[in-house]
């Protein structure tokens, strides 16, 4: 719930003004006719969205008063050694000071006895079947490289098989569905593109753009796009590893048997954006089929207006009840909509406590684009994670509530307010577990 009138909080989104990349495609082993498309996209990306580009083969750029220009650094389809010892102390110097890094393709086809690096990139190259079209199954629709896709995306390109799976240092953002193609090797689970943060720096990888033709493609430029802007910190993600949720809604309508709506108005659903949208209030949807003891919370969520005047919010530790006021009374809100007092916008617990407005600015999304909450519940202890930051971190001591145990719920407040809810999911959390 949020009352109108007081301005919304601004969006993060690192340095607007004077985001400079430097794209890197030397190579020592195969090169990849598709690098000169890669340099042009890069180029025509940073004109198009306001960072400026700079390509070089010369190794000899990476000092660290070069580098220090750059927000990031792409290596494209880079292969073998391509860099000397001090020009890789130069550049782990570059991330530890909180510097970019976008791995494509033949990225993960280097410097295989640079430990650093291979972290960095978060698995090496180990071999590849003929060119063909596969199915990818987006993760993580929220993060800026994936949240254009649908659940599936369709395309042909070189599929890369991997030495390690990235999964538990890295966030998975897409996988291989080797079912849909030949020459897979990693079984089940077969990322392809991913995001961490790592030694101070940013860094996203993916595994597509071996072909000419991937340049051209509108959902490639976008994906590639998505993670440069992520990695020069003019998009914030959630990239921390995730592993062991369990989807309460996963986009289909049979997800939603085990959810009750409680009060008017209702939700859309939308099964092609696997979504679903606040319509009518002031009601609440609440997951009915299980009570929670300690747990986190994963959503995501986006604004429709361009005000961020839009009243939602997440509602945790209430007890069962088609009342929605019931919620309201006896559990907590987080609240989305950004147009209320300090206490009642975006990341706080409503009418408790304020989020910590300068790491939530600094975290914000804008209205229309996805954003990520994790709202981690450990005993009395309610913490808030936007984009996979922390920005509020508060204790019951009201007696006549708890968050020891209660139901979740997403609230649909009023007729004109459009909220849309997607990837709900859900970890049980221990004593003594940081949730990660």
């Amino acid at each position: 719930m949020a009352l109108p009138g007081t301005a919304a909080p601004q969006a993060g989104g690192g340095k607007a003004d004077g985001t400079r990349v430097l794209v890197f495609s030397k190579t020592a082993g195969f090169r990849h006719d598709s690098i000169p498309e890669g340099i042009t996209t890069v180029k025509e990306l940073g004109a198009q969205h306001g960072f400026a580009v700079d390509a070089t083969e010369d190794a000899g750029a990476f000092t660290t008063a070069n580098l220090a220009r750059y927000d990031a650094v792409v290596f494209l389809s880079t292969t073998g050694d391509v860099l000397d010892s001090a020009q890789q102390t130069a550049f782990e110097k570059y991330i530890a000071a909180g510097g970019g890094y976008v791995g494509v393709h033949a990225a993960a086809d280097t410097e295989y006895d640079w430990p650093f690096y291979g972290g960095l990139a978060g698995a090496y190259f180990q071999s590849h079947p003929a060119i063909q079209p596969a199915t990818l199954r987006v993760e993580d629709r929220a993060h800026p490289a994936t949240a254009h896709l649908a659940a599936a995306w369709d395309r042909t390109d070189e599929w890369y098989n991997y030495r390690t799976n990235p999964r538990d240092r890295a966030h998975v953002l897409a996988t291989l569905d080797e079912t849909t193609y030949t020459g897979g090797t990693m079984g089940g689970d077969h990322p392809l593109a991913w995001c961490q943060e790592y030694n101070g720096g940013r860094a996203f990888y993916t595994g597509a753009g071996h072909t000419k033709e991937s340049y051209a493609e509108p959902a490639f430029r976008t994906h590639l796009l998505g993670g440069i802007r992520y990695a020069t910190g003019l998009a914030q993600a959630d990239c921390r590893p995730e592993n062991g949720y369990t989807a309460l809604f996963d986009g289909t309508r049979k997800s939603l048997d085990g959810w009750k709506q409680a009060g008017p108005g209702s939700f859309t659903l939308n099964e092609d954006d696997a979504t679903l949208t606040s319509d009518g209030g002031m009601g609440m949807l609440w997951y009915a089929a299980k009570e929670q003891h300690g747990y986190s919370l994963k959503l995501d969520w986006k604004m429709a207006s361009a005000s961020g005047d839009d009243n939602s919010g997440v509602f945790v530790g209430f007890p069962a009840s088609d009342d929605p006021w019931s919620a309201v009374n006896n559990g907590y809100e987080i609240q989305i909509d950004a147009t209320d007092a300090p206490d009642r916008t975006t990341g706080s617990v409503y009418g408790f406590q304020a989020a910590n407005t300068k790491a939530r600015d600094a975290a914000l999304s804008p209205p229309g684009e996805w954003n990520t909450y994790e709202i981690r519940v450990q005993g009395e202890r309610l913490k808030v994670f936007l984009n996979g930051r922390k920005i509020n971190d508060f204790t019951n001591h009201d007696p006549a509530r708890s968050l020891r145990q209660g139901y979740v719920g997403i609230q649909n407040h009023g007729p004109d307010d459009k909220v849309s809810f997607r990837h709900i999911r859900l970890k049980p959390l221990g004593p003594g577990s940081t949730g990660q």
